[in-house]
């Protein structure tokens, strides 16, 4: 959430915050420590986690810590300190509250009890969370490939050096990829959490990547639970983030399922056009990519002008085709004509699966269903 200021975890063992090979870092025994401690607690029986469906993880509660043990173990929050692998099997990163304002405690709040009672995949995990007097603190596992948003928007050398690609780019199988393990647990907000979770920030900077560019859903603060019984919608404040917002939730505040469709349609748009949802360096009619793009979503001999350029035409042609037809389903303007996010899940696992028939071997696409771009 934006009121928290992302610090990297737990340097060292030793006094002066470095470790040697196979040691584990002050953070790593801390956690090791409360593990053992409360080895058994907060988990499901046996027969509860027979239940669980496709994605969805144990249930281990969350770790309350004593402020001082996270400025023990991140070294006074040391922003350069960075844990590596451990016993724990992970790295983390902590997210101290800023404490200006009563609606950042709220996310706080809100984020505690979402991560400790949801648990995917395709969801980033809370380790732990510290309330010390008018300290709020959030230990996550760290996700070292970045956000969504680093790897089509940000610095290419960065991209390069967290394996996106550099110049070019997330390729289209990854794209595709990452949108679907995205929509995966969007699925499980809306369809196994009981009430349904409505995310209301979905967008490329809070879908988290791992070693493996598997994504997660992140930022939990401004998280709604869904309408109930015979109500249509939840009555809110309109919040989130320009660009990514549906219009009829900006307008009423009436929010519902499908005004996270129509989030999740923009950030397809991003992985589709290379193009940020708001961007002021663009001339006018530009600087807004819905409305930018909906000449060409309605034009299917547009579609080719859309399309990210650093692609370089390395795509199938229908697999393509049926990402924009989704994205345009997406963001219809009416939330009734926007699809069911199960329906959307079935979609892009075809698309991926398609796409990888394309791809031989040495990751070359079919030149039967490539097309190029000069």
């Amino acid at each position: 959430m934006s009121c928290f200021s992302c610090l990297a975890a737990a340097a060292a063992a030793d006094d002066h915050g470095k470790h040697g090979p196979g040691e584990m870092s002050r953070m790593e025994v801390l956690i090791e420590n409360y593990l053992k401690k409360n080895a058994g607690r907060g988990r499901k029986n046996k027969k509860q986690e027979g239940g669980r469906g496709r994605g969805e993880s144990k249930t281990v509660a969350a770790i309350s810590f004593a402020f001082r043990e996270l400025d023990w173990a991140t070294d006074a929050f040391k922003e350069t300190n960075l844990i590596g692998e451990g016993g724990f099997g992970r790295v983390v990163a902590v997210k101290q509250l800023n404490h200006d304002g009563h609606q950042g405690f709220q996310e706080f709040v809100t984020e505690v009890l979402m991560l400790s009672l949801l648990h995917h995949s395709n969801l980033v995990n809370l380790i732990g969370y510290c309330t010390d007097g008018e300290q709020r603190l959030l230990v996550y596992e760290y996700m070292p490939m970045g956000s969504l948003e680093d790897h089509l928007f940000g610095d290419p050398r960065t991209r390069m050096n967290k394996g996106g690609g550099g110049l070019g780019g997330l390729n289209w199988i990854s794209r595709m990829k990452i949108a679907a393990g995205a929509a995966r647990g969007l699925e499980y907000l809306h369809c196994k959490a009981n009430p349904p979770v409505i995310y209301r920030d979905l967008k490329s900077a809070n879908i988290l990547l791992d070693n493996d560019f598997n994504p997660k859903l992140s930022d939990f603060g401004l998280a709604k639970l869904g309408p109930v019984g015979d109500n249509t919608h939840v009555s809110t404040r309109v919040m989130g983030t320009y660009g990514y917002c549906a219009p009829e939730y900006a307008m009423s505040g009436k929010l519902t399922l499908k005004s996270d469709i129509y989030s999740f349609g923009v950030v397809l748009l991003e992985l589709i056009t290379g193009r940020k949802a708001i961007d002021f360096t663009r001339k006018q009619g530009e600087q807004n990519l819905v409305s930018w793009a909906r000449a060409f979503l309605s034009d299917r001999k547009k579609f080719k002008q859309m399309i990210d350029p650093r692609l370089r035409g390395s795509y199938p042609v229908r697999s393509m085709h049926h990402a924009i037809c989704i994205t345009a389903m997406c963001l219809q303007d009416q939330p009734i004509f926007r699809p069911h996010v199960h329906d959307i899940v079935v979609a892009l696992d075809y698309i991926v699966s398609q796409s990888l028939l394309e791809f031989d071997k040495h990751g070359r696409l079919s030149s039967v269903t490539l097309t190029h771009h000069n």
